[in-house]
């Protein structure tokens, strides 16, 4: 029977190897994208809105996430990166491209007429003894050292490499502060680390808080500026007499009713404003509104007011000073109340901010990151970001692999190995599959102007003698022992990249037909699927 007849006339359809070789096509050109950022000499790229603002950088998930993609399998390589970000921090590039080059061997299989079941099974099999294998080469995490290389890996190549030993020592200080304050590991949160960009000076004078930095000023300047050995309030409820989110009318027949209303409304406000008095604190952290009034009575106490705060922001400074947001003005005690050593507004550039310092085993600490552009500032986040996520990463694994491409060649050498004991065709995705794997380093040498072919060749012949951790060092363009050069990678980075690689590609390769809904509501034509639009 005729397709037509039994589909809406507005569903296209694209089957067998047209569907196969579509969505292959487009996975590869995602990868070709974000290709030449990989490695420390990899390139940036110039992200522009509609709008006209402008993104550079050469983190992965980053370009892709700016990006308007349209076709579907294009945005399973997104995924890719996105799950990578989410998991660990960083290696979203490496993920991607390796996704990119199991779909192109695999798109050499399916030529030589072997069926797209037997590819997967093999990119299966390939999987699974990768994560063996690597498991057994991993080496166990050591110290504070490791753990400061492990993050100036994860920052060499992006716009803070200039600054990767300071920000290293930034990033490590700050994940073991963090660390300290849990029995186990598996509870540590990036979250708990908190980072405030501020424009003017340089990025070397970037700086960890013990405590948490807020892009806020006072709510009254007759307030103290200054408050050493605060004794701090959170409250979530507005510290006025109505709800601003709400409207309220008032019938008001004589100005003597006007009167009695206004003066029962400064009544309790003046009620709130003692109660927080009061409790003995000397610094107010309020969600919501502080009404002009309530600022008066707290100023004229010697209160130091902060308004509209965040949920997510109280919820830090909650875990920064050991304090409780406090929801009903009844519940206000002075066992509430958390602790700092100073909680001071400082003037930065043309922004004010306040700095609450010294908490007592803070549970949140605050990276505060300078830099002379706001270009520079996104950047180096993101740098700061990779290094956070692979420095959790590897306390949490507890081991680490050499970087530079040393494991992957490695991991591909013993693949080969393998696949000569795997009976059936399967053996030559295995083959494709360490292939893949060796196209990181290829790339790495690529981006770094080297020669790809003869340095992948002398990394194969070194670690077939044995020499298991020599990898690129493009510090200095020379194959080492990446362990002694202080290339080192957290184990769960490659575990992530290569579960999700080879789980996106067999996904796509069992794809045999898509079907593209084309109503007039969606707009999706045909043409936007065969290719990136």
């Amino acid at each position: 029977m005729d397709d037509n007849r039994i589909m809406n006339e507005n569903v296209s359809r694209t089957l067998g190897k047209d569907a196969q070789r579509n969505n292959i096509l487009a996975a590869k050109i995602i990868a070709d994208i974000v290709k030449t950022t990989l490695g420390p000499k990899g390139m940036d790229k110039m992200l522009v809105d509609s709008f006209g603002n402008i993104i550079v950088t050469n983190d992965g998930v980053t370009i892709l996430e700016e990006m308007e993609i349209d076709h579907p399998a294009a945005k399973m390589m997104v995924e890719i990166a996105k799950t990578q970000e989410s998991e660990v921090g960083d290696g979203t590039t490496t993920a991607v491209l390796l996704a990119g080059k199991l779909l192109e061997g695999a798109e050499y299989l399916l030529d030589k007429k072997i069926h797209p079941t037997v590819v997967v099974k093999g990119y299966r099999i390939a999987a699974e003894k990768s994560l063996s294998l690597i498991n057994e080469l991993a080496m166990p995490l050591k110290d504070s050292n490791v753990l400061r290389q492990i993050a100036m890996t994860a920052m060499t190549g992006k716009g803070a490499e200039g600054n990767k030993e300071v920000l290293a020592s930034l990033v490590v200080r700050a994940v073991e502060q963090i660390t300290s304050m849990h029995e186990n590991v598996g509870d540590i949160n990036l979250d708990d680390i908190k980072t405030e960009k501020i424009k003017g000076e340089k990025t070397g004078d970037s700086e960890l808080i013990e405590g948490i930095v807020l892009n806020k000023e006072r709510v009254n300047q007759e307030m103290p500026i200054r408050v050493e050995n605060a004794h701090i309030l959170l409250v979530d409820f507005p510290i006025e007499l109505k709800n601003p989110e709400a409207e309220t009318r008032i019938s008001i027949s004589s100005p003597e009713q006007l009167e009695s209303f206004i003066e029962s409304e400064e009544r309790h406000i003046r009620e709130i404003a003692d109660k927080i008095i009061s409790s003995g604190a000397n610094v107010v952290i309020c969600q919501k509104g502080i009404d002009d009034v309530a600022q008066y009575y707290l100023a004229k106490a010697g209160i130091f007011a902060l308004r509209r705060v965040e949920r997510s922001n109280m919820e830090k400074i909650s875990r920064a000073v050991n304090g409780k947001i406090v929801s009903n003005i009844n519940d206000i005690s002075i066992d509430q109340l958390g602790r700092a050593a100073l909680v001071e507004e400082s003037k930065q550039g043309n922004e004010s901010l306040t700095f609450i310092k010294g908490c007592q085993n803070p549970r949140v600490v605050t990276i505060v990151i300078r830099g002379g552009t706001i270009h520079v500032l996104d950047e180096t986040e993101r740098a700061i970001r990779d290094g956070l996520g692979d420095v959790i990463s590897a306390i949490k694994s507890g081991k680490v692999v050499p970087g530079g491409g040393a494991i992957e060649i490695e991991l591909a050498r013993r693949l080969r190995l393998f696949a000569k004991t795997v009976p059936g065709k399967e053996q030559l995705a295995i083959e494709e599959f360490a292939s893949a794997l060796e196209s990181i380093p290829e790339a790495l040498a690529e981006n770094a102007g080297l020669d790809p072919i003869e340095t992948l060749t002398e990394l194969k012949r070194r670690h077939e003698q044995g020499l298991s951790n020599e990898g690129l060092n493009l510090l200095n363009d020379k194959i080492e022992d990446a362990f002694l050069a202080g290339i080192v990678e957290p184990l769960k980075v490659k575990t992530q990249a290569i579960n999700s690689a080879s789980e996106v590609s067999t996904m796509i390769l069992r794809i045999d037909d898509v079907l593209v809904s084309r109503n007039k509501d969606t707009h999706m034509e045909r043409s936007n699927y065969q290719g990136l639009d």
